[in-house]
């Protein structure tokens, strides 16, 4: 009976297949060419960042609307809360710390945004308007101050400058 014999072996590999896949978390979509070059605001300014923040944009689906608090902790970190937008599926709580670690916007985190390190691609002058993404390009996202509210043309800008770091823009959305 050697049809048995391998039968039996196709129906162990797929099982050891099968049972190799279930514990990987879903592989989650790109929404910036990773060969394209990154940057982060060289003039950033943690305790002007810190504060209430309105998502306006964003990779994640259902996010636009949500609410971020970047509540400022020593010098140049913070303790996060409202809803992170790093999932490129679904918004989750935010929680935890970050921590600035330089040079410029480069932020650590210790659980929110997937433990990934979220670089603050751009900040206008007045700190109204912010680009955060990641140099994986698994998520990026806009916000602005909740009592600026998203204006035209500082919206535009933070745009081009997620397009300038190779950011798919059909993919960061309202």
């Amino acid at each position: 009976m050697p049809w048995l014999s391998r039968n039996l072996a196709l129906a162990t590999a797929i099982a050891a297949v099968t049972l190799a896949s279930c514990g990987r978390a879903p592989q989650q979509k790109l929404v910036r060419d990773p060969k394209s070059g990154i940057s982060s605001a060289a003039l950033f300014d943690p305790e002007r960042f810190a504060g209430e923040w309105l998502v306006v944009a964003s990779s994640t689906p259902r996010c636009a609307g949500s609410k971020q608090n970047w509540a400022l902790s020593g010098k140049t970190g913070y303790r996060l809360s409202g809803t992170d937008c790093s999932d490129g599926t679904a918004p989750r709580m935010l929680g935890g710390t970050a921590v600035v670690t330089g040079p410029g916007g480069r932020i650590s985190t210790s659980d929110s945004f997937g433990r990934e390190p979220v670089w603050v691609l751009w900040v206008d002058q007045d700190y109204r308007i912010v680009a955060l993404g990641t140099p994986s390009g698994r998520w990026g996202q806009i916000m602005v101050r909740p009592s600026v509210g998203p204006r035209s043309d500082l919206l535009t800008a933070a745009r081009e400058v997620m397009a300038f770091n190779g950011y798919y823009l059909n993919l960061i959305t309202n």
